[in-house]
């Protein structure tokens, strides 16, 4: 008889090892029932592993992952009937339609009879279903791989980098489907290196560095307990905006877009670097001031930059 536990996923202790690489360092979280669970981090940071492990594809080194009450180790069989996967690099069958990929996938859960209609209507592909799968955009084929993940009506749902490498637009239709999944109540399990990505989507967001989970907690309580400054962004500034501000004694970060982003601790402290550029005769398109973000917050802590800008260029790994 399967135990009876508060959580749907408890993470205890859980290492993994490849040779000399320790993938995934004694890491211990649980997950909430209905919640979205982010693993925050670049890429190699052990996220993909620890996901793989809870989902019964590979065993741990140590530890314990205990899912639905049951160990991921001894349980698989009865464990894989009430999941859906979506790995990274989803594909599928070229020359068969939306609808019928739906159709095959779900003919292979025995005795399953899934709402094929009602899933494509969840992952807005409706005006698609008659679509073959080499004919979808990226987004689509996303969307398209979250349905099959779905058609077995699973508890708890794993999304391997589920909008990597895809436009702003079609990452965006993508976060509408998790936003769905999250109002019919299940359980998901999200990786990413997107920032917006996980503040947007997530209960909460874990993030991780080098197998090891350095923060942990709701991604307002992050940022709120980590950061004590702003973040002044001037957009499109010239090599001298940057001369003028490291001169005042800040330390500016210059992005791929030549925007320079500056760490300041009072509004007083914006009004002096512009008053400084202007008087220097520096110029700057336009510029922004906010409160700090989880990159910022993955920053300080790791002193290396995690992800994409929110707009999908690519970032540092």
């Amino acid at each position: 008889m399967t135990e009876v536990t508060e959580y749907v996923i408890e993470v205890d202790k859980l290492t993994k090892r490849y040779g000399d690489l320790l993938a995934v360092n004694d890491i211990s979280f649980t997950v909430n029932k209905g919640e979205v669970f982010a693993l925050l981090g670049p890429n190699g940071a052990g996220k993909t592993t620890t996901v793989e492990i809870m989902d019964t594809i590979r065993t741990p080194t140590s530890g314990k992952v205990t899912l639905l009450g049951m160990d991921v180790t001894k349980n698989k069989h009865d464990i894989v009937h009430r999941i859906g996967v979506l790995p990274q690099g989803f594909s599928s069958f070229d020359r068969i339609t939306v609808r019928e990929t739906l159709q095959y996938y779900s003919r292979l859960f025995s005795g399953m009879k899934s709402d094929v209609d009602g899933l494509i209507e969840l992952v807005n592909l409706k005006d698609k279903a008659k679509e073959q799968y080499k004919n979808l955009s990226g987004g689509l084929r996303q969307r398209l791989g979250i349905a099959i993940a779905l058609v077995n009506n699973p508890e708890v749902v794993f999304l391997d980098e589920p909008t990597t490498g895809l436009d702003p637009r079609a990452r965006r239709e993508v976060w509408e489907v998790l936003q769905g999944l999250k109002k019919k109540g299940k359980t998901v399990i999200l990786t990413t290196h997107y920032m917006e990505e996980a503040e947007l989507l997530a209960d909460t967001v874990a993030i991780i560095s080098k197998g090891e989970i350095i923060a942990m907690g709701p991604p307002g309580e992050l940022i709120k307990n980590n950061t004590n400054y702003l973040v002044l962004t001037l957009q499109s500034g010239d090599e001298s905006v940057f001369g003028v501000v490291h001169k005042m004694g800040f330390e500016p970060v210059l992005s791929n877009h030549k925007d320079i982003k500056v760490r300041v601790e009072h509004t007083d402290d914006v009004l002096k670097i512009l008053n400084a550029i202007r008087d220097a005769g520096a110029l700057y398109r336009g510029l922004d001031v906010r409160n700090p973000n989880l990159e910022e917050v993955f920053l300080k802590m790791t002193g290396e930059a995690l992800l994409v800008d929110s707009v999908g260029g690519k970032g540092k790994e």
